[in-house]
């Protein structure tokens, strides 16, 4: 109760009476014959239930509970990182405790013991009992191990950065992150290399924490976070905060540090006006070709192309195949340095403006969006086109738009029996257009392939 009363004198607006509310609670059991001081912290059974929920939800506002027996065995919360130790323990009930913070969860890589009186001894001789009894895993790791593997992949982080200079990290974040970005992306694999440190990093972080040695690397270590947070995340949405959030432990101790909760977006950070999806216009371009960070310019292009193709050939299985062929050859012969940046830029620049002539393409024809998907699966084959001409083929393509628009239902290819009268139907129309007859079977399957993908939007239509 002592111990409770002086941290809410530190924090006063962590304390409140409601059992549902607040940041800070004591859990025991007791009586109304209890002194004053221990009434108010006494709880019903209910409540402590409730209590109980309420700390496992790790968006609860409930953080820190002061337990003396309670909740020590017997009780799980993932999400539990550090636990303060000011009671003498030792063996099973011991390894019990220890093992309410010691669960992964999400991206936290275990938990961490504050000792104040003095168990590791206690901890040694339950751990030797632990491996007797055949424990599995690791249960318990020391700090200074941890900070060693910090130290290491800090080296490994800093020798990847070489030759870039980032010094002014701590006053000039923002304006650093394309050129580290674009240093990155020129590396060997660099964006994964350095993902990997990065998160080896603050896992060792978050178990080493409190020790000074540690605190030297964390405002380094937040704008490494940055920087992997800005070459992971995806240009077609906003994602929510929650999911680019960093360890638990580890968001806590660098609170202070330059880098926010909020996600970076590296097309601001590049000086980059963020383009709708789905235009890519002429003027952004024009932005993208003039970017001192070439890498950099590569990646966000590659990108946007990739959500380009998503969204705009979503349904189309021949064009989206295709386009994703293009792009896939053009950044191999890119990464394989067949090519230099500057022409693999242009070559995407390229693709980027075929997209606009692609959305033209079902007007010229007179066809759908539909109709030109089944267009682009019969005119896939060179020979047919040849032999058939678009006239035929547009006629193909819209009789079998409407005849499979009507076949067509949700779980349509799970059932063998109906998959199997719709490539009957398939066939027959194929034959009677004189589709070249050995080309016919490679047709009815991507025609089938197509009406697929395009069957939950018909069904839900």
């Amino acid at each position: 109760m002592h111990m409770y009363n002086a941290i809410v004198a530190l924090r006063p607006e962590w304390h409140d009476p409601d059992p549902e509310k607040g940041v800070i609670k004591i859990v025991m059991t007791g009586s109304a014959a209890d002194k004053p001081l221990l009434r108010p912290h006494i709880y019903s059974k209910e409540v402590r239930k409730r209590l109980e929920r309420r700390f496992k939800d790790p968006n609860d506002p409930f953080k820190i509970v002061i337990v003396r027996d309670m909740w020590l065995t017997g009780f799980d919360a993932p999400c539990l990182h550090t636990m303060y130790i000011d009671k003498p323990m030792r063996g099973h009930n011991l390894m019990q405790a220890i093992a309410r913070v010691n669960r992964v969860f999400r991206d936290k890589p275990g938990g961490l013991v504050v000792d104040y009186i003095g168990i590791s001894q206690e901890l040694k001789q339950a751990l030797r009992e632990y491996t007797a009894a055949r424990g599995r895993g690791e249960p318990a790791i020391d700090a200074e191990r941890a900070l060693d593997i910090l130290r290491e992949k800090m080296d490994v982080l800093r020798a990847m950065l070489h030759g870039c200079d980032y010094s002014a990290f701590r006053t000039e974040a923002m304006a650093l992150l394309p050129k580290v970005a674009n240093h990155i992306l020129g590396l060997e694999d660099g964006q994964k290399r350095f993902a990997d440190h990065v998160v080896a990093a603050s896992r060792a972080f978050a178990l080493c924490c409190t020790l000074e040695g540690a605190l030297a690397y964390r405002d380094e270590l937040a704008f490494f976070q940055a920087v992997k947070a800005a070459l992971s995340k995806r240009a077609e949405t906003d994602r929510k905060v929650a999911d680019e959030r960093k360890e638990a432990a580890l968001r806590q101790i660098i609170a202070q540090a330059v880098v926010s909760d909020e996600v970076v977006d590296i097309f601001a950070a590049a000086g980059l006006s963020k383009p709708d999806i789905s235009i890519l216009s002429e003027e952004f371009l024009d932005e993208v070709r003039r970017m001192k960070e070439r890498n950099l310019a590569v990646e966000l292009l590659q990108r946007l192309i990739k959500n380009e193709i998503k969204a705009r050939f979503e349904t189309n299985v021949v064009q989206s195949a295709r386009f994703s062929d293009l792009l896939q050859q053009a950044l191999t012969r890119y990464r394989n340095r067949t090519i230099e940046t500057a022409q693999v830029i242009e070559e995407l620049i390229a693709m980027a403006r075929r997209f606009q002539e692609e959305a033209r393409r079902g007007e010229q024809l007179g066809l759908n969006e539909d109709e030109l998907a089944f267009y682009d699966a019969l005119a896939s084959n060179e020979s047919a086109v040849r032999e058939l001409g678009d006239e035929v083929l547009k006629k193909m393509a819209v009789e079998l738009t409407e005849r499979l628009r009507k076949s067509v239902t949700v779980d349509w290819a799970r059932r063998e029996t109906v998959r199997a009268r719709l490539r009957v139907m398939v066939r027959t129309l194929l034959r009677r257009y004189k589709y070249p007859p050995d080309r016919q079977e490679a047709a009815t399957n991507l025609v089938l392939k197509q009406a697929e993908v395009l069957s939950q939007e018909w069904a839900t239509a």
